[in-house]
């Protein structure tokens, strides 16, 4: 295991290097590492660390939304109001629609697996996004319109809504149906989340308030190790609840640092925000890789041409999807064309649920697990380069 991650960190980190060296984005060295020392190729990874994958790669991705909630201002959250919802859900209806519109003639599959395949494309990457938009606000590019802020909180919320079709589709698959409860818990999942999470936050911020008060400070590190225990715990709060009420474990981990933010001093927060910045430096490695790990390039080869102008075909519909949202703001036509290039990447959740149809025994299974893949490799790229070449043209900056 320790070998394993040694050429994560090693190889990953410098074919992130030769990427930056060349413009572009380092994501693409970590998911090309990924790829090449997974099981599906090189096979250099130990079985143990791929066993624990799906952990590792939530652990990273619960540091870099701790890091998004601390540079998160409320204020400038509230001024985005009506787009942050929309963005949350319609971009991702529109996808599933042109799935379901098209797939059954270019893809040769029914309507149910049409929307089956549709849920498991709709999300966008947090993986890819998130890190993204807070390295925006950190430079001050867009924050004058909040847009990052628009496209970290639409994020958040949209694979909510995705994975909870996707649980639906599923079951009618395999001969259930589609219950009301099903639709209901998207909006219970996001409250219960932020309320949750943020009960969590006046709790820590409190613990932090009242010993720098009293003079008895805590360590920075402690208050790390203390918000991370915290977020893991309102994670499993997620699983713990499973079947029984829905509660959305990665937006209360959001809403626990913005509260954090709120409730304590400027130097506490700042100061957070900057260790867990440096913590990203190696979660990021970690989560990028293993997302790499996950894919089976042999699918790619099944998938085939139609299955690439399908995944296209559903980039516009998106894209469609995203410029409704924005309807009414007050974005000038470069930053709404930004904010349609944030929401093309697809990666962590299609590695996630992607092989689902076919460990379930699905009939669409394989067809699923191809587009899926045949998604992250072209899509993530894709939107990542966009982003990363863009938003000084697309941008202002230093508001």
């Amino acid at each position: 295991m320790l070998t394993s991650l040694a050429l994560i960190f090693l190889v990953g980190l410098s074919m992130a290097f030769i990427c930056r060296k060349i413009r572009l984005p380092r994501i693409i060295g970590m998911l090309v590492t990924g790829i090449v020392l997974g099981p599906f190729v090189l096979d250099f990874l130990d079985p143990k660390i791929l066993g624990i994958s799906s952990e590792l790669r939530q652990m990273a991705l619960i540091i870099i939304l701790i890091k998004a909630g601390l540079s998160l201002n409320i204020s400038d959250l509230k001024k985005v109001g009506r787009p942050a919802v929309l963005m949350s859900f319609l971009p991702a209806l529109f996808e599933i629609g042109a799935f379901i519109a098209f797939a059954p003639l270019l893809l040769h599959v029914t309507l149910l697996e049409a929307a089956i395949i549709g849920a498991v494309l709709g999300a966008v990457s947090p993986a890819v996004v998130v890190p993204r938009m807070v390295s925006l606000m950190d430079e001050g590019y867009g924050t004058d319109k909040q847009i990052p802020q628009l496209i970290l909180a639409g994020a958040s919320l949209d694979d909510v809504f995705v994975i909870v079709l996707f649980s639906t589709f599923v079951g009618m698959a395999q001969g259930g149906t589609a219950k009301v409860m099903d639709f209901v818990n998207i909006p219970v999942s996001i409250v219960l989340g932020i309320l949750v999470g943020a009960v969590f936050g006046f709790v820590l911020a409190w613990v932090f308030e009242f010993a720098h008060k009293r003079s008895d400070s805590i360590r920075q590190s402690l208050k790390v190790v203390l918000t991370l225990g915290s977020a893991f715990l309102l994670m499993a709060v997620e699983g713990w609840l499973d079947g029984i009420v829905s509660v959305s474990g990665l937006l209360a981990v959001m809403s626990m640092a913005c509260v954090i933010r709120m409730r304590t001093r400027n130097e506490v927060s700042g100061d957070l925000s900057a260790k867990y910045g440096r913590l990203w430096l190696a979660a990021e490695v970690i989560l990028f890789v293993l997302v790499g790990a996950a894919v089976d390039i042999r699918y790619t080869l099944n998938a085939g041409v139609m299955a690439l102008v399908m995944i296209f075909l559903a980039l516009v519909f998106r894209s469609v999807g995203v410029l409704l949202c924005l309807i009414g703001t007050k974005l000038n036509a470069k930053e709404k064309l930004y904010c349609v290039i944030a929401y093309l990447p697809k990666a962590t959740v299609q590695a996630a649920i992607g092989s689902v149809p076919l460990s379930l025994g699905l009939s669409c299974g394989n067809i699923v697990l191809s587009v899926a893949v045949l998604s992250i490799l072209v899509t993530a790229p894709l939107g990542a380069i966009g982003m990363d070449l863009s938003y000084k043209k697309l941008l202002n900056g230093n508001a």
